[in-house]
């Protein structure tokens, strides 16, 4: 079985948040998986035998026994090749984007660009620098767009043409990219956004989003290191499209 048969884009944009946390846990302790009981698996992730059924079912499995034997077999397909983990991370990534799915949420949101006059970029930190990039390469393609990296930029006070905004946050819970969008949205702008979950704050509020489901990873004491390469890909895939 291939493996963007087993966890297609289509299919993981639909996991609920536990869903989510389940899928990430297979994919990091996918050696152990095999071997361990539906009860097992329950208890290590602390949800119940009946949540676990579920996921298989939205994945296309009849029974978890049917599950362990698909994933085992996609396991193997990938154990052909000797990644480091943040690499593997990413080609699981793009192997889920070629799909006629992903192709049709990409240009869902180049529609709602293209039908802007101004595009507006929101982050912060590194999402901030995503987001002066962002507004940099979509201008290249004849888009006014600019980039806002200040939570405390004064929105009320500017003129507000038919906008689209376009936040960037990893955790997707950042209050200054909330607050910005939320201001945004009282002058009736369309907000799509960018994210790692598709549970998080920023994605259920906005018209559109795109998560890449990464395992999310801090060092330093909590400063964020998930990838975002994938941000960037989608950032030059909606530009490519308008």
């Amino acid at each position: 079985m291939a493996r963007e048969e087993l966890f297609r884009y289509d299919i993981i944009q639909k996991l609920n948040e536990t869903e989510i946390l389940l899928y990430k846990y297979l994919i990091s302790n996918a050696v152990k998986i095999p071997y361990m009981t539906i009860r097992e698996l329950a208890a290590e992730v602390n949800v119940s035998t009946s949540t676990i059924v579920r996921f298989c079912n939205k994945i296309d499995c009849l029974s978890y026994n049917d599950f362990k034997e698909r994933f085992s077999s996609y396991m193997a397909e990938r154990s052909n090749v000797a990644l480091g983990f943040d690499l593997e991370q990413l080609l699981h990534y793009f192997q889920g984007t070629t799909t006629c799915a992903f192709e049709e949420k990409i240009r869902e949101g180049a529609q709602l660009i293209q039908d802007a006059e101004m595009v507006v970029f929101v982050g912060l930190g590194s999402s901030g620098a995503l987001a002066r990039y962002g507004a940099r390469y979509l201008s290249n393609f004849g888009k006014f767009s600019v980039g806002l990296e200040d939570a405390f930029y004064p929105l009320n006070e500017m003129t507000y043409p038919k906008i689209a905004v376009i936040a960037l946050s990893v955790s997707g819970e950042t209050t200054g990219v909330i607050e910005a969008v939320q201001k945004f949205q009282t002058h009736n702008c369309k907000i799509l956004s960018i994210t790692n979950s598709p549970n998080s704050t920023i994605a259920k509020i906005s018209d559109w989003n795109i998560s890449y489901c990464l395992e999310a990873q801090t060092v330093n004491g909590g400063f964020n290191a998930t990838s975002q390469v994938p941000v960037l890909f989608l950032i030059e895939a909606l530009a490519r499209r308008i």
